[in-house]
């Protein structure tokens, strides 16, 4: 009877010499780690680039683009572009419009914070549009009026909240004005305009209205001169 080979399976066993280890697999981002401005800048550029090849409908960005600057972490932000090339969300996307400001980090550019509580704030005249502006209004009146504002970016987001208070939002007649807020036992007002020229602006407005109102459209008569800067 012919003996078993101990040998044989203890090479079988042993490693081959000089193979590498497979290299472990990369840990994903904690899914409940914070998102920062940066963050949700970035995903914005990702669904501004995702419009502008026709892969989402304007509609569709509209709602995500509202979402992305709610988002609180970053698990919240990923299902948001998980149907998109992964390429794009390596890094941030090549400027695609003249409205990009080429002189500084738009990703790292505070917001522009308007606050009224019993009282009234107001942003009109010559004044250059940061990518985001909060607008708070409790027991009162906020007004921001972009028909003279200077745009540096393609894309702008307002994010609204009137609480027993009204913010209202003026803009051009030739940008694209659109909304994802909410009005909870208030208004929540906004004549949405599809801009012609793919070049102009695009004013998105988010947040709520809790017996409160908020009202946006755009200024009649009140028109951009020149899209390509601007201005």
């Amino acid at each position: 009877m012919e003996e078993p080979s101990f040998e044989k399976h203890s090479l079988e066993k042993r490693p081959q010499q000089g193979a590498p280890a497979p290299a472990p697999a990369p840990a994903p981002a904690p899914p409940a780690l914070r998102a920062s401005d940066a963050d949700r800048d970035r995903f914005a550029d990702i669904l501004r680039n995702a419009m502008a090849e026709g892969r989402i409908t304007a509609e569709e960005h509209s709602e995500r683009i509202g979402e992305v600057y709610r988002a609180k972490t970053l698990g919240e932000l990923e299902p948001l572009v998980s149907d998109l090339p992964e390429a794009g969300r390596a890094e941030p996307a090549a400027p695609a419009r003249p409205y990009e400001a080429p002189a500084r980090s738009l990703g790292a550019a505070p917001a522009e914070n308007l606050v009224a509580v019993f009282g009234g704030a107001t942003r009109k005249g010559r004044w250059r549009v940061s990518r985001r502006t909060n607008a708070f209004a409790l027991f009162g009146g906020i007004e921001i009026d972009l028909t003279e504002a200077v745009f540096e970016q393609q894309e702008i987001v307002i994010n609204a909240t009137a609480i027993f208070g009204g913010i209202e939002i003026r803009v051009p007649e030739n940008v694209t004005l659109r909304s994802t807020g909410t009005g909870i036992f208030g208004g929540f007002d906004v004549k949405t305009v599809e801009a012609p020229d793919p070049d102009a602006p695009v004013v998105s407005l988010t947040g709520f209205a809790v017996f409160g109102g908020v009202d946006a459209k755009p200024k009649r008569g009140k028109r951009l001169k020149n899209l390509r800067t601007g201005g």
